[in-house]
């Protein structure tokens, strides 16, 4: 639909219908939706005003049940009878469900769309026990998201290898012990036989007799293309709706494209082939001439829970190929390409995908390579001994394909950008469709953009806007703000030529972090420019209710406090207390009119659960206690803490002291990690355990806590600074680069500077619970009908 707005926007009028309740959405981002990362309206491609703005008439929640060909008519469900002139099957894949004993149990389900996210994260908050039965990539991003919702999550798999069909032995195994690093547990060449459980599932028993024990299953065993409407109206079907090479099926003026299609015997189940198909299908329904789909090349490059897989082609040795392989254990990277004929038929990569877009082009452009220093093929273009990034991306052809899941060529962005005036990535995405599915192409659409326009944008090609609302990026932003001395939301938008006079939910949190990391003690806090959970100071929870958790500095607490966390949790029958991954107490349940009260009667301060802010120090019993420990790590938790509790920040930052380098406090994988070890300690900065999970870097080596404490506060305060809103430190660290940022903070004065802002933003800073308790208008916003959003 998109391709046929390009070419011919005014000949069709355009009727969707969708079966789902929801415009179009990303499906393969559905694992950031389970994970937490995302919600829905952050993977809408499309959102509903979009189809408006087109004169496309969506029909959602409605599924076509009968084609009527020869009065050319769409009959659904829900009653509506349309007509046509051309109609495009776009059915998709249903997952394919094991018919196994106890399969119709509850708590037995797919992974496929936003419901079974929903699904999941509900069955997370009573139970502990996932198996996921598929060790494809779905599987694995089901297991990740899992266990991001705390669950325990195990892997059940057919075969001996994961990714069998994307992967090689080598590749499968260093994947494998990646994830059983994260958490994850495998089960590999088991066969299931069946569900066990009464009404609910409780386990899962297989073939050689052993039974594993299971509140949820998630069946991740692949796809079928979605045929029956075809079928039951006399529309050729084999494995797929049968199509020529135009998208044709049997019937006049019927297509089919994507997944539901069979082209040539082949069904894909990947997105490149589906756009390439998108494009030659929307030339023909518009009369322009096109090239026929003649097939496309399978291949796969994406992020296996943070872990980088390509896959390309034929990835199994065999009699009639050679291989040129590299393979380093210790930096986890395993590349492969396979050659026949002196080509390359195939490619896999692991740990290191930045040679895919090169490869690939040399796959379809059939390169011999005996012509190239065989070595070279496998060298990133950053590294020693090969070229620069920018020299490779100028070096590549206009129809070199940049973007492989949108089929967009780097002629393409290139007109794009001159012709357009764009100027940043996001503008890019929206004008052409680059990065904008899995988003892996999305640096290599960056070194494009300043391959043209130079000096114009800022190195690595990121000079986005913040937001729709402004063509400014958020350095300007800043500037802006800081020459003009701008100190409100309002005058920011006014004098600055907003686009939209309010603003949006992307800009405006934005513009109240950033005048209030400029302006600490001028700016006062905009509530109405903040998401709900910070408004509330409690996380929303889906029933409406909140979570309250209250502070407890280094995950240590009293039995004076225990006792009453106990009384209030009674006393306003709070439905769920748990404890926390970061050491803390969290009461699930509380009714919104009666925070202010919980907060009193806890008569503890704020743990900043909801917020962009510092949540959390995690620490381990340290010297205290643990005969290893080195460092009194309980005591520098609470110190770090207490000195930094409530600083606003970009993202939410979650730290952790481990009192010795066994690492018990996890401190390796957290925003700001410190580890004990003898006569010091040392910093790690960056770390994420979420979906995009990222060891810490170290920042540097320290004798003394007063040291800890400085190179902390000079780490968040430059952070706070340069980063941007949203943007969590893994994210930051990888754009800006260790060495940047250790290079600014070795200097002390610069050391000193950041430190003395820094304690400027906390002076200024008060608890939010007792703030309202003690601020009786504050109060009113609690008496409100509840607002979700």
């Amino acid at each position: 639909v998109e391709e046929i707005l390009k070419l011919a926007p005014e000949q069709f009028e355009i009727t969707i219908f969708g079966s789902e309740p929801h415009p179009n959405y990303n499906r393969i981002l559905l694992s950031s939706v389970l994970a937490g990362d995302a919600d829905i309206n952050d993977i809408v491609l499309n959102d509903w005003d979009w189809y408006k703005q087109n004169g496309i008439t969506l029909h959602t929640g409605q599924t076509v049940t009968k084609i009527d060909t020869e009065k050319r008519q769409v009959v659904t469900d829900g009653g509506i009878v349309e007509s046509y002139d051309e109609l495009i099957l776009a059915t998709g894949s249903l997952p394919f469900m094991l018919p196994l004993p106890g399969a119709e149990k509850e708590g037995v389900i797919a992974f496929r769309d936003i419901k079974d996210c929903e699904t999941m994260i509900e069955a997370s908050k009573k139970y502990k026990k996932a198996i996921v039965i598929g060790g494809g990539l779905l599987g694995l991003e089901a297991a990740r998201g899992l266990l991001n919702l705390n669950m325990e999550a195990s892997v059940v798999h057919i075969f001996d290898n994961l990714m069998e069909r994307q992967l090689d032995p080598v590749a499968s195994k260093l994947l494998q012990r990646e994830l059983e690093g994260q958490g994850m547990r495998f089960l590999m060449e088991k066969q299931s036989e069946e569900i066990l459980g009464d009404g609910r599932v409780t386990g899962l028993r297989f073939k050689d007799g052993t039974v594993e024990e299971a509140d949820l299953i998630v069946m991740a065993v692949g796809i079928k293309p979605n045929v029956a409407l075809a079928k039951e109206n006399g529309i050729e079907v084999n494995r797929g709706i049968v199509v020529n090479d135009y998208l044709q099926t049997s019937v006049p003026n019927v297509y089919a494209v994507g997944e539901c299609a069979e082209h040539r015997g082949m069904v894909y189940g990947l997105v490149a082939p589906l756009f390439e198909q998108g494009q030659v299908l929307a030339k023909h329904v518009c009369g322009v001439e096109t090239a026929p789909y003649e097939g496309s090349i399978v291949y796969t490059k994406l992020k296996v829970s943070g872990v980088d897989v390509f896959s390309a082609g034929e990835f199994m040795d065999s009699p009639d190929t050679r291989a040129i392989r590299v393979h380093d254990e210790f930096a986890g990277i395993y590349k492969k390409i396979l050659v026949r004929d002196n080509k390359i038929v195939g490619s896999v990569l692991f740990g290191d995908t930045s040679d895919s877009t090169r490869i690939l082009q040399m796959m379809r452009n059939e390169t011999d390579v005996m012509e190239i220093k065989r070595v070279s093929i496998l060298e990133n273009p950053g590294s020693a001994g090969a070229e620069s990034g920018a020299a490779a991306v100028a070096a590549m052809s206009d129809d070199e394909i940049i973007c492989g899941c949108n089929g967009v060529s780097k002629g393409t962005i290139v007109q794009a950008i001159q012709q357009k005036g764009l100027c940043s990535v996001e503008e890019i995405k929206g004008c052409t469709g680059a990065s904008r599915s899995c988003g892996g192409c999305k640096p290599l659409v960056g070194q494009v953009l300043e391959h043209v326009l130079g000096d114009k944008v800022q190195a690595g090609g990121q000079k986005e806007p913040i937001c729709s609302c402004t063509s400014l990026s958020r350095e300007e932003v800043l500037e802006e703000m800081k020459e003009k001395h701008l100190t409100t939301v309002k005058e920011v938008m006014y004098v600055l030529g907003w686009k939209e006079e309010e603003g949006c939910s992307k800009c405006r949190p934005a513009l109240n972090y950033y005048l209030n990391m400029l302006w600490p003690e001028e700016h006062e806090d905009e509530r109405e420019s903040r998401f709900v959970n910070e408004r509330m100071h409690g996380n929303i929870q889906k029933d409406g209710t909140y979570s309250v958790v209250p502070r407890m500095y280094g995950g240590v607490t009293s039995p004076a406090e225990l006792k009453r966390i106990a009384e209030v949790a009674e006393k306003y029958q709070v439905p769920l207390v748990k404890v926390t991954g970061g050491q803390r107490l969290d009461l699930l349940g509380v009714k919104k009119e009666d925070l202010p009260k919980v907060w009193a009667e806890l008569d503890m301060p704020s743990g900043f659960a909801y917020g962009k802010a510092i949540r959390t120090v995690k620490t381990c019993v340290g010297s205290d206690f643990c005969r290893f420990g080195t460092q009194n790590s309980i005591q520098m938790g609470i110190d770090i803490e207490k000195k930094f509790e409530r600083l606003n920040t970009p993202a939410k930052i979650k730290m952790a002291v481990s009192g010795c380098p066994r690492n018990c406090a996890e401190s390796g994988i957290k925003d700001v990690g410190v580890v004990g070890i003898d006569g010091g300690w040392e910093l790690y900065v960056g770390g994420n355990g979420g979906v995009h999970l990222r060891g810490g870097d170290l920042l540097c080596k320290v004798k003394t806590e007063a040291e800890v404490m400085e190179w902390t506060g000079a780490f968040l305060q430059y952070y706070r600074e340069n980063a941007n809103y949203g943007e969590r430190t893994s994210y930051w660290v990888e754009r800006v680069g260790l060495d940047a940022i250790r290079e600014v903070l070795e200097d002390p004065e610069t050391r000193r500077e950041l430190n003395e802002r820094m304690d400027v933003a906390l002076s200024v800073l008060k608890d939010p619970w007792k703030e309202i308790i003690e601020n009786e208008e504050a109060r009113t916003i609690f008496e409100e009908l509840p607002v979700l959003s």
